[in-house]
C-alpha cells in the first residue's frame, strides 16, 4: 500500500510485540451508519482488518498499533500520545496519521461504493491470493433437513448421520471465535427449522463475531420470529427465494423492511428459466440490493442461462454475490458449479456439516477433518 496504512514510518528502536489475537470494535447505537470493525494480529507483528466482514486491509505493525488504539477507544489525542511513545515519534505526526487512518476507515465502513485501491491508492491484488493465518469466514451447515417434516436429500443423508446439539455448534462458534474467524453463516439445509438458531446467533454475537443467515425465507413471514433474530444481532441475510412460493417472497419482503441487510439467492431450474428476467425486474422492484445466482443442471444450456441471468442482473444494477454458499436442497444440490472450485475455498473460508466434518467449500467433497474431535490446527492444515 502506498497510504497511510503502509507510509507510517518504523520504529527507531524495535518496540514489545503487540499481543496477537482478535479485537473486534462496533459503531454505537446512535451512530448515523452502523458498522463493525474486527483486526486479526498475528504472531510476527501485522495484521488484518476486516470492516464490516467485507474489505481485508493488510496493515504493516506500525498501523496495526494505530488500528488497535481504535478499536480499543482510545480517543485521537491518548492513541497520539502511545504511540510517540511507542514508536519515538514526535506526538505531531502520530496525531496526524492517527486521524489520516480513522478517517480513512470510517469512509471505508460507512460510504458503500468507495473502492479501497482508488480510496487508500494501494497496489491491486488478488482477491484471496495470499493464505491468511485463519479464514475470514466459517459456514456451519446447522441440518440438512429442507423442511418441518424432515426431508433429506438423498445425498446429503450419505454424507452425515446426525445433527449436533446446541452445546456442540456454541463449541464450534467459540473454536472459530479463537482462531481469530471473525465471521460466520448458518445454512442448512434450512437452518430456520432448528429450534436453536437465535440462541447460536446470540452466543455468536455476543463474543463478537458477524452472523449471517441463508434461508428460503419462509419462516421470516412470520414477523416476530424474525424480530426474534433482529434483535440478537443477526447482520445479514441471504434468501433462497422460491420462485412462486408467496411465503417464501413475503419473507424475503418482511426481510427487506427489517434493518438486516438482505440479499437474495435465485436457482435457475428449467421450470423457471422463461421468467428469469421477470423474476429479477421483481426483485428490484421490492428493493433487493445484490443477488446471488446458480443454475440447478450443469448443463451448457444452463450454463448458458446463468450467464445470461448475471449479465441481466448487472444491468439492473443488481449487486452480484458470488462467495457465499446456498442452502443445500434437492433443487439445489452442493455439487453444482464446482468443476473449478471457487477461489476462496479452503483460503477465506471453510465450511462445517452438520455432523462437524470440516470441507473446504460447500460441494467440496474433501473431509479436512471434524472440528468437535480434531484440532483446529490440523484442520486448517490440512486445507493448504
Amino acid at each position: 500500500m502506498s497510504s497511510i496504512l503502509s507510509r507510517l514510518l518504523p520504529p527507531y528502536e524495535k518496540p514489545e510485540p503487540l499481543k496477537p489475537g482478535m479485537y473486534h470494535w462496533m459503531a454505537p447505537e446512535d451512530a448515523p451508519i452502523p458498522y463493525r470493525l474486527h483486526l486479526r494480529v498475528e504472531e510476527d507483528g501485522p495484521s488484518i482488518l476486516i470492516v464490516n466482514a467485507t474489505t481485508i486491509l493488510h496493515l504493516n505493525p506500525t498501523a496495526t498499533a494505530h488500528a488497535l488504539q481504535l478499536i480499543e477507544g482510545a480517543s485521537e489525542e491518548s492513541a497520539a500520545e502511545a504511540i510517540a511513545k511507542r514508536y519515538r515519534v514526535s506526538r505531531r505526526r502520530a496525531l496526524k496519521d492517527q486521524r489520516e487512518l480513522r478517517e480513512q476507515i470510517i469512509t471505508l465502513a460507512t460510504i458503500p461504493d468507495v473502492d479501497p485501491v482508488v480510496f487508500l491508492g494501494m497496489d491491486r491484488a488478488e482477491p484471496y491470493a495470499e493464505r491468511p493465518s485463519a479464514p475470514y469466514r466459517l459456514d456451519l451447515a446447522l441440518t440438512y433437513r429442507c423442511d418441518p417434516d424432515g426431508t433429506i436429500d438423498p445425498l446429503a443423508r450419505r454424507r452425515v448421520d446426525r445433527e449436533m446439539t446446541t452445546t456442540e455448534w456454541k463449541q464450534i462458534i467459540t473454536t472459530a471465535w479463537e482462531a481469530g474467524i471473525p465471521h460466520i453463516t448458518f445454512t442448512g439445509g434450512e437452518p430456520t427449522l432448528r429450534i436453536d438458531l437465535r440462541d447460536l446467533i446470540a452466543f455468536a454475537e455476543e463474543i463478537g463475531q458477524v452472523t449471517g443467515l441463508l434461508t428460503d425465507g419462509r419462516r421470516l413471514a412470520d414477523e416476530t420470529y424474525l424480530e426474534s433474530l433482529a434483535q440478537v444481532g443477526l447482520d445479514h441475510i441471504l434468501v433462497a427465494l422460491v420462485v412462486e412460493d408467496p411465503t417464501s417472497m413475503q419473507g424475503l419482503k418482511n426481510a427487506l423492511a427489517s434493518d438486516i441487510f438482505t440479499a437474495v439467492h435465485l436457482t435457475l431450474t428449467p421450470k423457471i428459466v422463461g421468467m428469469v428476467n421477470k423474476t429479477l425486474e421483481e426483485l428490484v422492484e421490492v428493493g433487493v440490493p445484490a443477488i446471488s445466482l446458480s443454475a440447478s443442471e450443469s448443463t451448457e444450456k444452463m450454463a448458458e442461462v446463468l450467464s445470461e441471468a448475471r449479465e441481466y442482473a448487472a444491468s439492473l444494477d443488481l449487486d452480484l454475490i458470488w462467495d457465499l454458499p446456498a442452502p443445500y436442497s434437492t433443487t439445489n444440490p452442493i455439487a453444482l458449479e464446482l468443476d473449478v472450485p471457487p477461489v476462496g475455498a479452503g483460503r477465506a473460508w471453510l465450511y462445517v456439516e452438520p455432523d462437524g466434518d470440516v470441507l473446504p467449500a460447500q460441494g467440496m467433497n474433501q473431509v479436512l477433518g471434524n472440528i468437535l474431535r480434531d484440532p483446529w490446527l490440523d484442520i486448517w492444515s490440512a486445507s493448504k
